[in-house]
């Protein structure tokens, strides 16, 4: 099936904004996986799933299927780099990581802007690639310091 980027990317972005951009955890539906965190949003024949592992660290994959098959994916890891850091220390840089990746938008579609500040946080994301295949790493710093880095990669299935 040959799938149109322009929609998906639309889907993409329309999606990852109404899931954990928005609500965090809190986005969270009964997840297939026992220990898992699942977040999903559907519009039209898209349909957005994101299974993830894990909070100070944590490991996913977001998959996108149209008319129920999938087309799209991407794998991620990352967290907190604070050795043995508490709720307290971490529930602030995830909130500002929520406000960094609301930003996405049809050049950021992989997860947020290349570049955003708020009082002492800074998000900063690279990634190279195209929608068909793609990798990149974000990171958030505090004060100069880094605090916080993810991984990412993934494509168009075929």
């Amino acid at each position: 099936m040959a799938i149109h980027h322009a929609p998906l990317i639309n889907f993409l972005v329309e999606a990852k904004r109404k899931t954990y951009a928005a609500q965090g955890d809190e986005a969270s539906v009964a997840p297939l996986l026992t220990g898992s965190k699942q977040l999903e949003y559907r519009s039209g024949d898209y349909f957005y799933r994101d299974i993830y592992f894990g909070s100070a660290f944590f490991i996913g994959q977001e998959t996108v299927a149209f008319q129920n098959e999938p087309v799209w994916s991407m794998a991620y890891s990352g967290g907190v780099s604070i050795p043995n850091a508490s709720w307290d220390i971490i529930a602030p840089i995830y909130g500002f990581l929520r406000q960094a990746l609301k930003l996405v938008d049809t050049n950021s579609i992989y997860r947020g802007p290349t570049y955003y500040e708020e009082g002492p946080y800074i998000f900063k994301n690279e990634q190279e690639g195209t929608l068909d295949s793609f990798h990149g790493k974000e990171i958030i710093l505090l004060g100069g310091q880094q605090v916080y880095e993810l991984r990412y990669n993934g494509g168009i299935v075929r």
